[in-house]
């Protein structure tokens, strides 16, 4: 009776990882409306890839790679969301940078300073 109830429990499906299912596809949300599209497009690419791969897995009732599947997507949809949130400061930075060179040219102008 033993053999035949540990068999039956090896052979059970894990449930479908429901939460990291979750968890990416708001990452991928997060990312797209941070326009991830236009500064990680690779990263967001890769995301919705692997997120597709995670839910032919839960089809196939392969749920351990399901999840490992939509941990990936999770991790590519962040790097996206970071990769874009560095692109935008930096574009931020760069255009601070040529307003300040242009106020001080400005200045230098008006005083009658050489540069």
């Amino acid at each position: 009776m033993f053999v035949a109830s540990a068999s039956f429990v090896a052979c059970a499906t894990p449930p479908a990882p429901t939460a990291e299912l979750q968890a990416a596809r708001l990452a991928i949300s997060n990312a797209e409306q941070a326009d991830a599209s236009r500064y990680a497009g690779e990263e967001l690419g890769e995301a919705r890839t692997k997120l597709a791969s995670a839910d032919t897995a839960v089809k196939e009732q392969r749920m351990i790679m399901a999840g490992r599947f939509a941990d990936e997507s999770r991790a590519d949809a962040e790097l996206a969301s970071a990769k874009t949130g560095a692109a935008k400061a930096q574009a931020v930075n760069a255009e601070m940078t040529h307003s300040t060179t242009t106020l001080v040219e400005e200045m230098q102008r008006s005083s009658g300073d050489k540069p």
